[in-house]
């Protein structure tokens, strides 16, 4: 990619973080199970990385969104069976977030769905070179969570 000259090595890379996450966004979306968002997908990911039993604000804060967009994800998870909301034993006021087993299949499908476009990327880039990013962008993506703002 072309930059004109001058700018900072760091945008430039953030530039190149944006595109990537928009272009693999866009295609991860267009390959989802029908009606499993991407912002579904990434809750339900969340889950399974993680762990579930999260509180809906808690989940909002992780994923620097509103409140308000994080209920309404959470509302078409649990329309389709993915997510129960449960109350929490600790706080009667709060929910928490549980996982289904049709949500924890749910997001193994959409990995799934993945299959042929992650053949492709082994084409273009060796196991060795994929393996390689990810110390960087790991460190990257830690230096970025350590600044988060408050929403």
């Amino acid at each position: 990619m072309t930059h004109p000259p001058g700018d900072p090595s760091g945008f430039k890379v953030l530039n190149e973080i944006g595109i990537v996450a928009q272009l693999s966004g866009n295609l991860f979306e267009r390959l989802l199970p029908d009606g499993l968002s991407l912002a579904g997908f990434t809750v339900l990911n969340n889950g399974v990385r993680l762990g579930d039993g999260k509180t809906p604000a808690e989940l909002a804060r992780a994923f620097q969104v509103s409140k308000a967009t994080m209920t309404h994800t959470l509302q078409r998870l649990e329309a389709r069976g993915l997510v129960e909301l449960r109350p929490d034993a600790r706080d009667g006021r709060s929910k928490r977030v549980h996982l289904t087993e049709a949500g924890r299949g749910a997001r193994e499908a959409a990995i799934m769905s993945l299959a042929p476009t992650l053949a492709q990327l082994g084409e273009a880039f060796t196991p060795a070179e994929l393996e390689g990013l990810l110390p960087t962008l790991s460190r990257l993506r830690a230096w970025f969570d350590a600044r988060r703002t408050p929403i």
